[in-house]
C-alpha cells in the first residue's frame, strides 16, 4: 500500500514571460510571490489555494499550460498506478515522474514535500 495526495498546481509559462506572469497570477489570486532559494525556475504564489502549492515554473519549451503535481510516499507505486489508469510516463526530472494523462495534462509524481503532518492528514491510501 502506498499514500499520494494532490500537493501543487503549476502555471507553466516561457520563461521570458515569467515575470509578469507571476505579477499577473498573485495579483489575480491576491498571493504574494516567493522564489524559491533551491529551484530558481520556480516562484511560488503564498497563500493563493489554502492547503495547495501554487507557483508558475519558468520553462524552456515555450509552451504555456498548467500542470498538477502529486505528491506520494510511494514514487513508482503511484506511478504505477496512474499508467494502469491510462497515463503514459513521458520523462523523468530528478526523483519526479512526468506523466501524461489521457486528454493529453502533464502531471508530475514526486515525493513528499509538504509538512509530514498535512500529508498525513490529506492523502489517500491506494492498495
Amino acid at each position: 500500500m502506498h499514500r499520494s495526495r494532490l500537493f501543487a498546481l503549476l502555471i507553466d509559462t516561457p520563461a521570458p514571460e515569467a515575470e509578469a506572469a507571476t505579477a499577473f497570477w498573485a495579483a489575480a489570486l491576491g498571493a504574494t510571490a516567493r522564489p524559491l532559494p533551491s529551484e530558481e525556475q520556480f516562484i511560488s504564489l503564498h497563500g493563493a489555494v489554502p492547503g495547495l502549492a501554487v507557483a508558475v515554473q519558468a520553462i524552456e519549451d515555450g509552451e504555456s499550460r498548467f500542470h498538477i503535481d502529486i505528491e506520494s510516499d510511494d514514487v513508482e507505486a503511484e506511478t504505477r498506478r496512474l499508467i494502469g489508469l491510462g497515463a503514459v510516463e513521458v520523462s523523468r526530472w530528478q526523483e519526479c515522474r512526468i506523466l501524461r494523462a489521457p486528454g493529453g495534462h502533464l502531471m508530475c509524481v514526486l515525493p513528499v514535500e509538504s509538512d509530514p503532518a498535512v500529508f498525513e492528514a490529506e492523502a489517500r491510501t491506494w492498495p
